[in-house]
């Protein structure tokens, strides 16, 4: 019994080192635009899920203003510089993002991991 409760303690501290390297991004993209209805955006970019999979975000969140819930940024991690440039570049992407109600043009910028010296 005690070995069971071992390899399920190791698998648990593998699965939670694996959850931290996942998140640990080489390129993170933000995104913040206004939506005409949060809950009718929130939907297309749901349904949009296996795309972005395919185009290589493997780490999203979404938040919304404290003060204006219309306020979106989004937050979508790859693992190279090319990825992001071809997904921002998408015109899926720009197509889901009309279909979506996205108002204006959005502010995109992105960051790069870091060198360790």
């Amino acid at each position: 019994m005690k070995k069971n409760w071992t390899i399920l303690l190791m698998g648990m501290v593998m699965a939670i080192g694996a959850e931290a390297v996942a998140v640990a991004a080489d390129v993170r993209v933000f995104v913040r635009h206004e939506v005409a209805d949060y809950t009718a955006w929130k939907k297309v970019y749901d349904d949009f899920e296996p795309t972005r999979k395919k185009m290589g975000v493997f780490y999203q969140s979404v938040h919304q203003s404290s003060d204006y819930s219309n306020d979106v940024t989004v937050i979508h991690d790859f693992h190279s510089p090319e990825q992001a440039k071809a997904f921002i570049n998408s015109p899926n992407l720009k197509a889901a993002m009309e279909k979506a109600g996205v108002k204006g043009y959005p502010q995109i910028w992105s960051a790069t991991k870091g060198k360790k010296h």
